[in-house]
Order: C-alpha cells, then structure tokens, then sequence
C-alpha cells in the first residue's frame, strides 16, 4: 500500500502544539487501520513571515498540491498585526491563499454535542443534548476575496470599502456539495442567507431553490441569518446541514462552538472537488497561551478524523478517533477551557496521551 502524503502546516501561537497532538492521534488511528502515513512539513502565517518574508511562499502551495491531504494548526499574533489584512505580511494571508489556490471551496463545520459535555455548554442541557448539526460554509468568495478591498483617503476623513460578490457556478457548487451530505445525513438543509438586504443573498437563495429541484429527497428550506443566530441557541437540535455564505458561516460556527462547549472542541475540513483536504480545528493561534501546554486539543484531534474519512477515505479509523475522544471526555478529562468550576484540569498532552491510549485499547475501539 503507497503511504498518504500529509503536509503539516502548525502555523503560530497554539499551532504547533495541537497539531503535534492531532499528528500522534493521525498516526495513533493510522496504525490500528493498516494506513501508512508519511509526513512534511512547513512553514505558514507568522512563522513563515519571519523566516521568509510573506505568510505562504509559492513553494508551499506546490508543495500542498501534491498532498493527499494538509493538517493545518493556526496563523496570527499580535507580532504581525501592524501589517495591512491584504499584505503577505499578515499570517492570515495564508490560509486564504491556501483555500484559493487549492480551491478549497466548501468548508465543513460538524457540530455535534457530547453527552459527556452537555453540562459545561453556555446553554441550558434540555437545548443542546444531542445536537448533530453540519454547517457548510462556502469557502473562496464573499467579502474575504472580493474586490474591491482597500483603505483610502477622501477630503472628509480615512474611508474603506469591501467588496461581496458571488457568481452562479461558485454558489452551486457549494450548494450541491450541501445537498450531497445532507443525503448523508437526516435529508434536511437550511440555506441561511440575507435576502431582504443584499443583493448576493437574492442570487444565494434564486441558486440554492434551483438546485434543490435535483435533490427532491432532501427537505430544503432558507432563513436569514440574524433569525438563525437567534434559533441556533433557542432549538439547535431542530438542525440538520446547514449551507451558507462565507462571512455568515465564519460567525456563525463560532456561535456554535459555545453548543459543544468551547471554540476548542471544533473541527473543520476544507474541501474542493476531489479528495484533497485542508484540515484545521476553528479556533485562532491563542498567543495568550502559546507554549504553556493548556491548549485544547480536541478540536485539531477531531479534525485529523475528518482528515482520515474524508481525504483518505477510511471511516472505520474515523470514527475509532471520535470514539476515544467521547470515551477521554467521559472519563472527565478536561482542559482549562471546558473545565466546570471546581473541576479538576490536565494538560494539552495528558489529554493526547489519553486519546491515543482509548485508540489502542480494543474496549474502546
């Protein structure tokens, strides 16, 4: 069997520790599954501003087109804030033009409340026990790639502008990559929009209620997104897939995080049209925190399992990753961010440590 090329992108802040995490648990799932993995790494974001001078060099994207797939830890810090949002100076640069360049165009956001977590949720238990949502954020339009985008001068003050536009092919494309899983799933999609305001939203929904005519098996409905915001907390388990614009989405997953319990315990998984993914937990680079071994871990772990169902195609090594995380959570395992109060904490490692172990101990397994 030919190894799976990952390229491993740590980033800044917390990055590298949660992806060297996410990396023992890869190969933790990897080795009970028969999977051969070899890796190569990288520098991104700040980490590659200082060595080189721009957050993604021109080598790295040919680099991550020959993967089978990316981990990718996180970008940013305060270092290289003074930096222009639009210069290759800015870490955040780089995970734009990776999701450009390898036309990353569907960035998917599973939400699922663990049983094991629904007393450390922001909301009352009776709202998020058994909540399984998927959200689909379109990933490579919208007001992060539009232009026009700059600051400038007028005679009455400093003025700026962003840009949000959207084409037909670039919404059906997520919308059908939406529908797909929601047959995978409960066969319900909610298309989350602004149409009584912006233009891009009427072409969303006209776009999203064509495509929907092919999938006659998939309940589809559409809401605006401020009501959204508001029924995510008050029903989320009413939730299926949901598919939206790449700003909306960016919000609203964060929003979301608070269901699971932290920003922590989120995993993504960036996907274009084959099977080449970029894999990343949601939370930023937390340089408040960097190197002190509190991170949380979790959600870079959980995003390795997307890695192994979605770019290597092995669901039975997947899910024995989720597995040992529910089963390290029901053990009462915590990190500082998904504490209770009172509740006793361990380090980003132990909690590692305690994963990769319920992998290899066939009751978990």
């Amino acid at each position: 069997m030919a190894a799976a090329r990952i390229v491993v992108l740590p980033g800044d802040g917390i990055g590298p520790e949660v992806t060297a995490a996410a990396r023992r648990v890869l190969d933790a799932g990897a080795l009970q599954a028969g999977l051969q993995l070899d890796y190569v790494d990288d520098l991104v974001g700040g980490a590659a501003v200082d060595a080189y001078g721009v957050s993604l060099r021109p080598q790295t994207l040919r680099l991550c087109k020959t993967a089978d797939a990316i981990l990718f830890g996180a970008v940013g810090g305060p270092k290289w804030d003074d930096a222009s949002p639009t210069s290759s100076l800015r870490p955040g640069t780089a995970l734009l033009g990776l999701r450009k360049g390898l036309g990353l165009f569907a960035n998917l956001r599973p939400v699922r409340v663990d049983a094991a977590m629904v007393a450390t949720s922001a909301l009352r238990p009776e709202r998020v026990r058994d909540v399984d949502l998927l959200v689909v954020r379109e990933l490579t339009g919208g007001l992060y790639f539009s232009k026009p985008k700059r600051r400038y001068q007028t005679p009455r003050g400093e003025a700026a502008v962003d840009t949000m536009r959207y084409s037909t092919p670039e919404i059906e494309r997520v919308a059908v990559r939406a529908f797909e899983l929601a047959r995978m799933r409960r066969r319900r999609l909610l298309s989350v929009d602004k149409a009584n305001v912006l233009e891009t939203s009427r072409l969303w929904r006209v776009v999203v209620t064509r495509v929907a005519e092919r999938y006659p098996d998939v309940a589809c409905s559409h809401m605006l997104v401020d009501a959204f915001a508001m029924e995510l907390l008050r029903r989320p388990q009413a939730f299926d897939v949901i598919v939206t614009e790449n700003l909306f989405g960016d919000i609203l997953t964060d929003e979301a995080s608070m269901l699971a319990g932290a920003l922590g315990m989120l995993p993504s998984a960036s996907l274009g049209g084959g099977t080449l993914g970029l894999y990343e937990p949601i939370h930023g680079s937390a340089p408040d925190i960097a190197g002190k071994g509190i991170a949380n871990p979790i959600g870079a772990i959980l995003s390795a399992a997307l890695l192994l169902r979605w770019s290597l195609n092995h669901e039975a090594a997947a899910q024995a990753v989720e597995r040992a995380v529910s089963h390290v959570l029901a053990a009462g395992l915590r990190t500082a961010d998904i504490a209770g109060s009172g509740e006793a904490t361990v380090s980003t490692g132990a909690i590692t440590d305690a994963v990769v172990e319920a992998i290899q101990s066939p009751a978990t397994t």
